[in-house]
């Protein structure tokens, strides 16, 4: 009668041990190279609306990318001074700025320019109007006039920009879009300087309906493009 073979021992799996301890090293690794601070405060913001479903969490997408900035940086800053000075910004406008935020009257974003703080504009005028609704206005212009005058921004330079929609003016005092635009952003800085900003670090313009943020073509859209942005611009574009 033949002998019966031994069956092979099935194989050891102590190395399960030893790999796992490797993976949790690694993972404590890259943890401790991890630095919370160097995170994009905006694209955190954006993140986190765009989980809790805001609306205009999205609107972050539209900005332009870190090639933008990239070529910015060469022509004024280093990476490293635009860093430090664009994150601690950004940190106090988003802490600042929640109420708003929350509320849909303002939205904060970057580009290549700078920190942009946008007031949408029917949170503040009238359809065809340069008067800013005081009543709903005031709280958030005194919270603007508080950044800008705040210590760390006292050799920084703003733009104040006005935006509108492309629907023509009916029965409207302003023979254009361009005066109406130039006017509601001059009647926000005129308001601010009665909360004490300091009207040299700032300019004005009017953009009519050239520049929107969102397709024209939906109520939704132009309600967005109607806006005012405020600009703490970096040093290569004032």
């Amino acid at each position: 009668m033949a002998k019966k073979k031994k069956e092979p021992a099935p194989p050891s799996k102590e190395w399960l041990g030893t790999y796992g301890d490797m993976i949790t090293l690694i993972l404590c690794f890259f943890v401790m190279l991890y630095n919370p601070d160097e995170a994009d405060p905006l694209q955190m913001a954006a993140l986190i609306a765009s989980i809790q479903g805001d609306p205009t969490g999205g609107g972050q997408s539209l900005a332009s990318g870190r090639m933008s900035d990239l070529g910015n940086t060469i022509n004024s800053l280093p990476a490293m001074e635009r860093g430090r000075t664009l994150g601690p910004s950004a940190k106090k406008a988003i802490s600042l700025f929640a109420p708003d935020v929350k509320s849909n009257k303002i939205s904060i974003r970057n580009d290549e320019r700078g920190l942009i703080i946008t007031m949408i504009s029917d949170a503040f005028f009238e359809q065809g109007s340069a008067e800013l609704k005081l009543d709903q206005a005031r709280d958030t212009l005194m919270r603007v006039a508080q950044f800008v005058s705040s210590p760390e921004m006292k050799d920084k330079h703003f733009r104040i920009e006005g935006h509108t929609d492309s629907q023509p003016l009916e029965n409207s005092i302003w023979p254009s879009l361009w005066e109406l635009s130039t006017a509601r952003s001059t009647n926000v800085l005129h308001y601010l300087s009665d909360f004490g900003i300091n009207e040299r670090q700032f300019s004005v313009a009017g953009f009519a309906d050239t520049k929107p943020l969102y397709p024209d073509d939906t109520p939704e859209g132009r309600a967005y493009n109607r806006r005012i942005d405020i600009i703490m611009l970096d040093d290569g574009h004032f």
